[in-house]
C-alpha cells in the first residue's frame, strides 16, 4: 500500500513480499552497528520481522517503517518511518538506506516527508528521533531536518546510552 510519493520517490507498506529486502538491510554493516542485531537470518526470519515489527504497528497505529523506493523503478533503496517504541514517551523516526543509494538525499527526501505526514495525518505535535553517539551521518541529517539534540538517556536498564533528538512543532 503506498503512503507517500516525493519528487524521487514512493514510499509504502511493508509486506512479506519485501522479505529479501529486508534480510538484505538488517545485514547491512551500518545496520548492525548503529542499530543492533536483530537477529534475522533467512528469508522466514524476514518474514517474521516484518509481520511483529512493522506490519503490527500499521494495524496498531496507523504508521511504521515504510519501504522508499525508487519513483517509476520499483527498485527497494532503504526504510524510513515513525515508530511508536514501548521505551520513548514520544513517537521516532528511523530510515536507513542500502549503501549504493547513500548520499543522494534520499534519506533527507523520506524523512521530511514522513515528518510532515506523521504531523499531518496523525496530529503528532512533537517527534524525536534516536542514535549511537557515534552515528556522525545521522546526527548531521536530524539538525537539517529541524532536529535538535536534547540529551542522553538509555532504552532499557542494560542498553547503551543513545543520543535523543527532538522537533517540537
Amino acid at each position: 500500500m503506498r503512503v507517500l510519493e516525493t519528487e524521487r520517490l514512493v514510499l509504502r507498506r511493508l509486506s512479506v513480499e519485501d522479505s529479501e529486502f529486508i534480510l538484505e538491510i538488517l545485514n547491512d554493516p551500518l545496520w548492525l552497528r548503529f542499530i543492533g542485531d536483530k537477529g534475522v537470518r533467512t528469508l522466514d526470519d524476514a518474514r517474521e520481522y516484518i509481520l511483529k515489527n512493522p506490519v503490527a504497528m500499521y494495524e496498531r497505529l496507523g504508521f511504521g517503517l515504510y519501504l522508499v523506493e525508487l519513483k517509476g523503478k520499483s527498485v527497494s533503496i532503504g526504510i524510513c518511518g515513525l515508530i511508536k517504541r514501548d521505551s520513548l514517551e514520544d513517537v521516532d523516526i528511523g530510515f536507513v538506506f542500502l549503501p549504493k543509494f547513500r548520499g543522494k538525499g534520499y534519506a533527507y527526501e523520506s524523512a521530511s516527508a514522513v515528518m510532515m505526514y506523521g504531523r499531518r495525518t496523525f496530529s503528532l505535535t512533537r517527534i524525536v528521533a534516536i542514535t549511537t553517539p557515534d552515528n556522525y551521518g545521522s546526527a548531521k541529517l536530524l539538525k537539517k531536518l529541524g532536529l535538535s539534540f536534547e540529551r542522553m538517556i538509555k532504552l532499557s536498564d542494560n542498553s547503551k546510552s543513545v543520543s535523543l533528538f527532538i522537533s517540537d512543532v
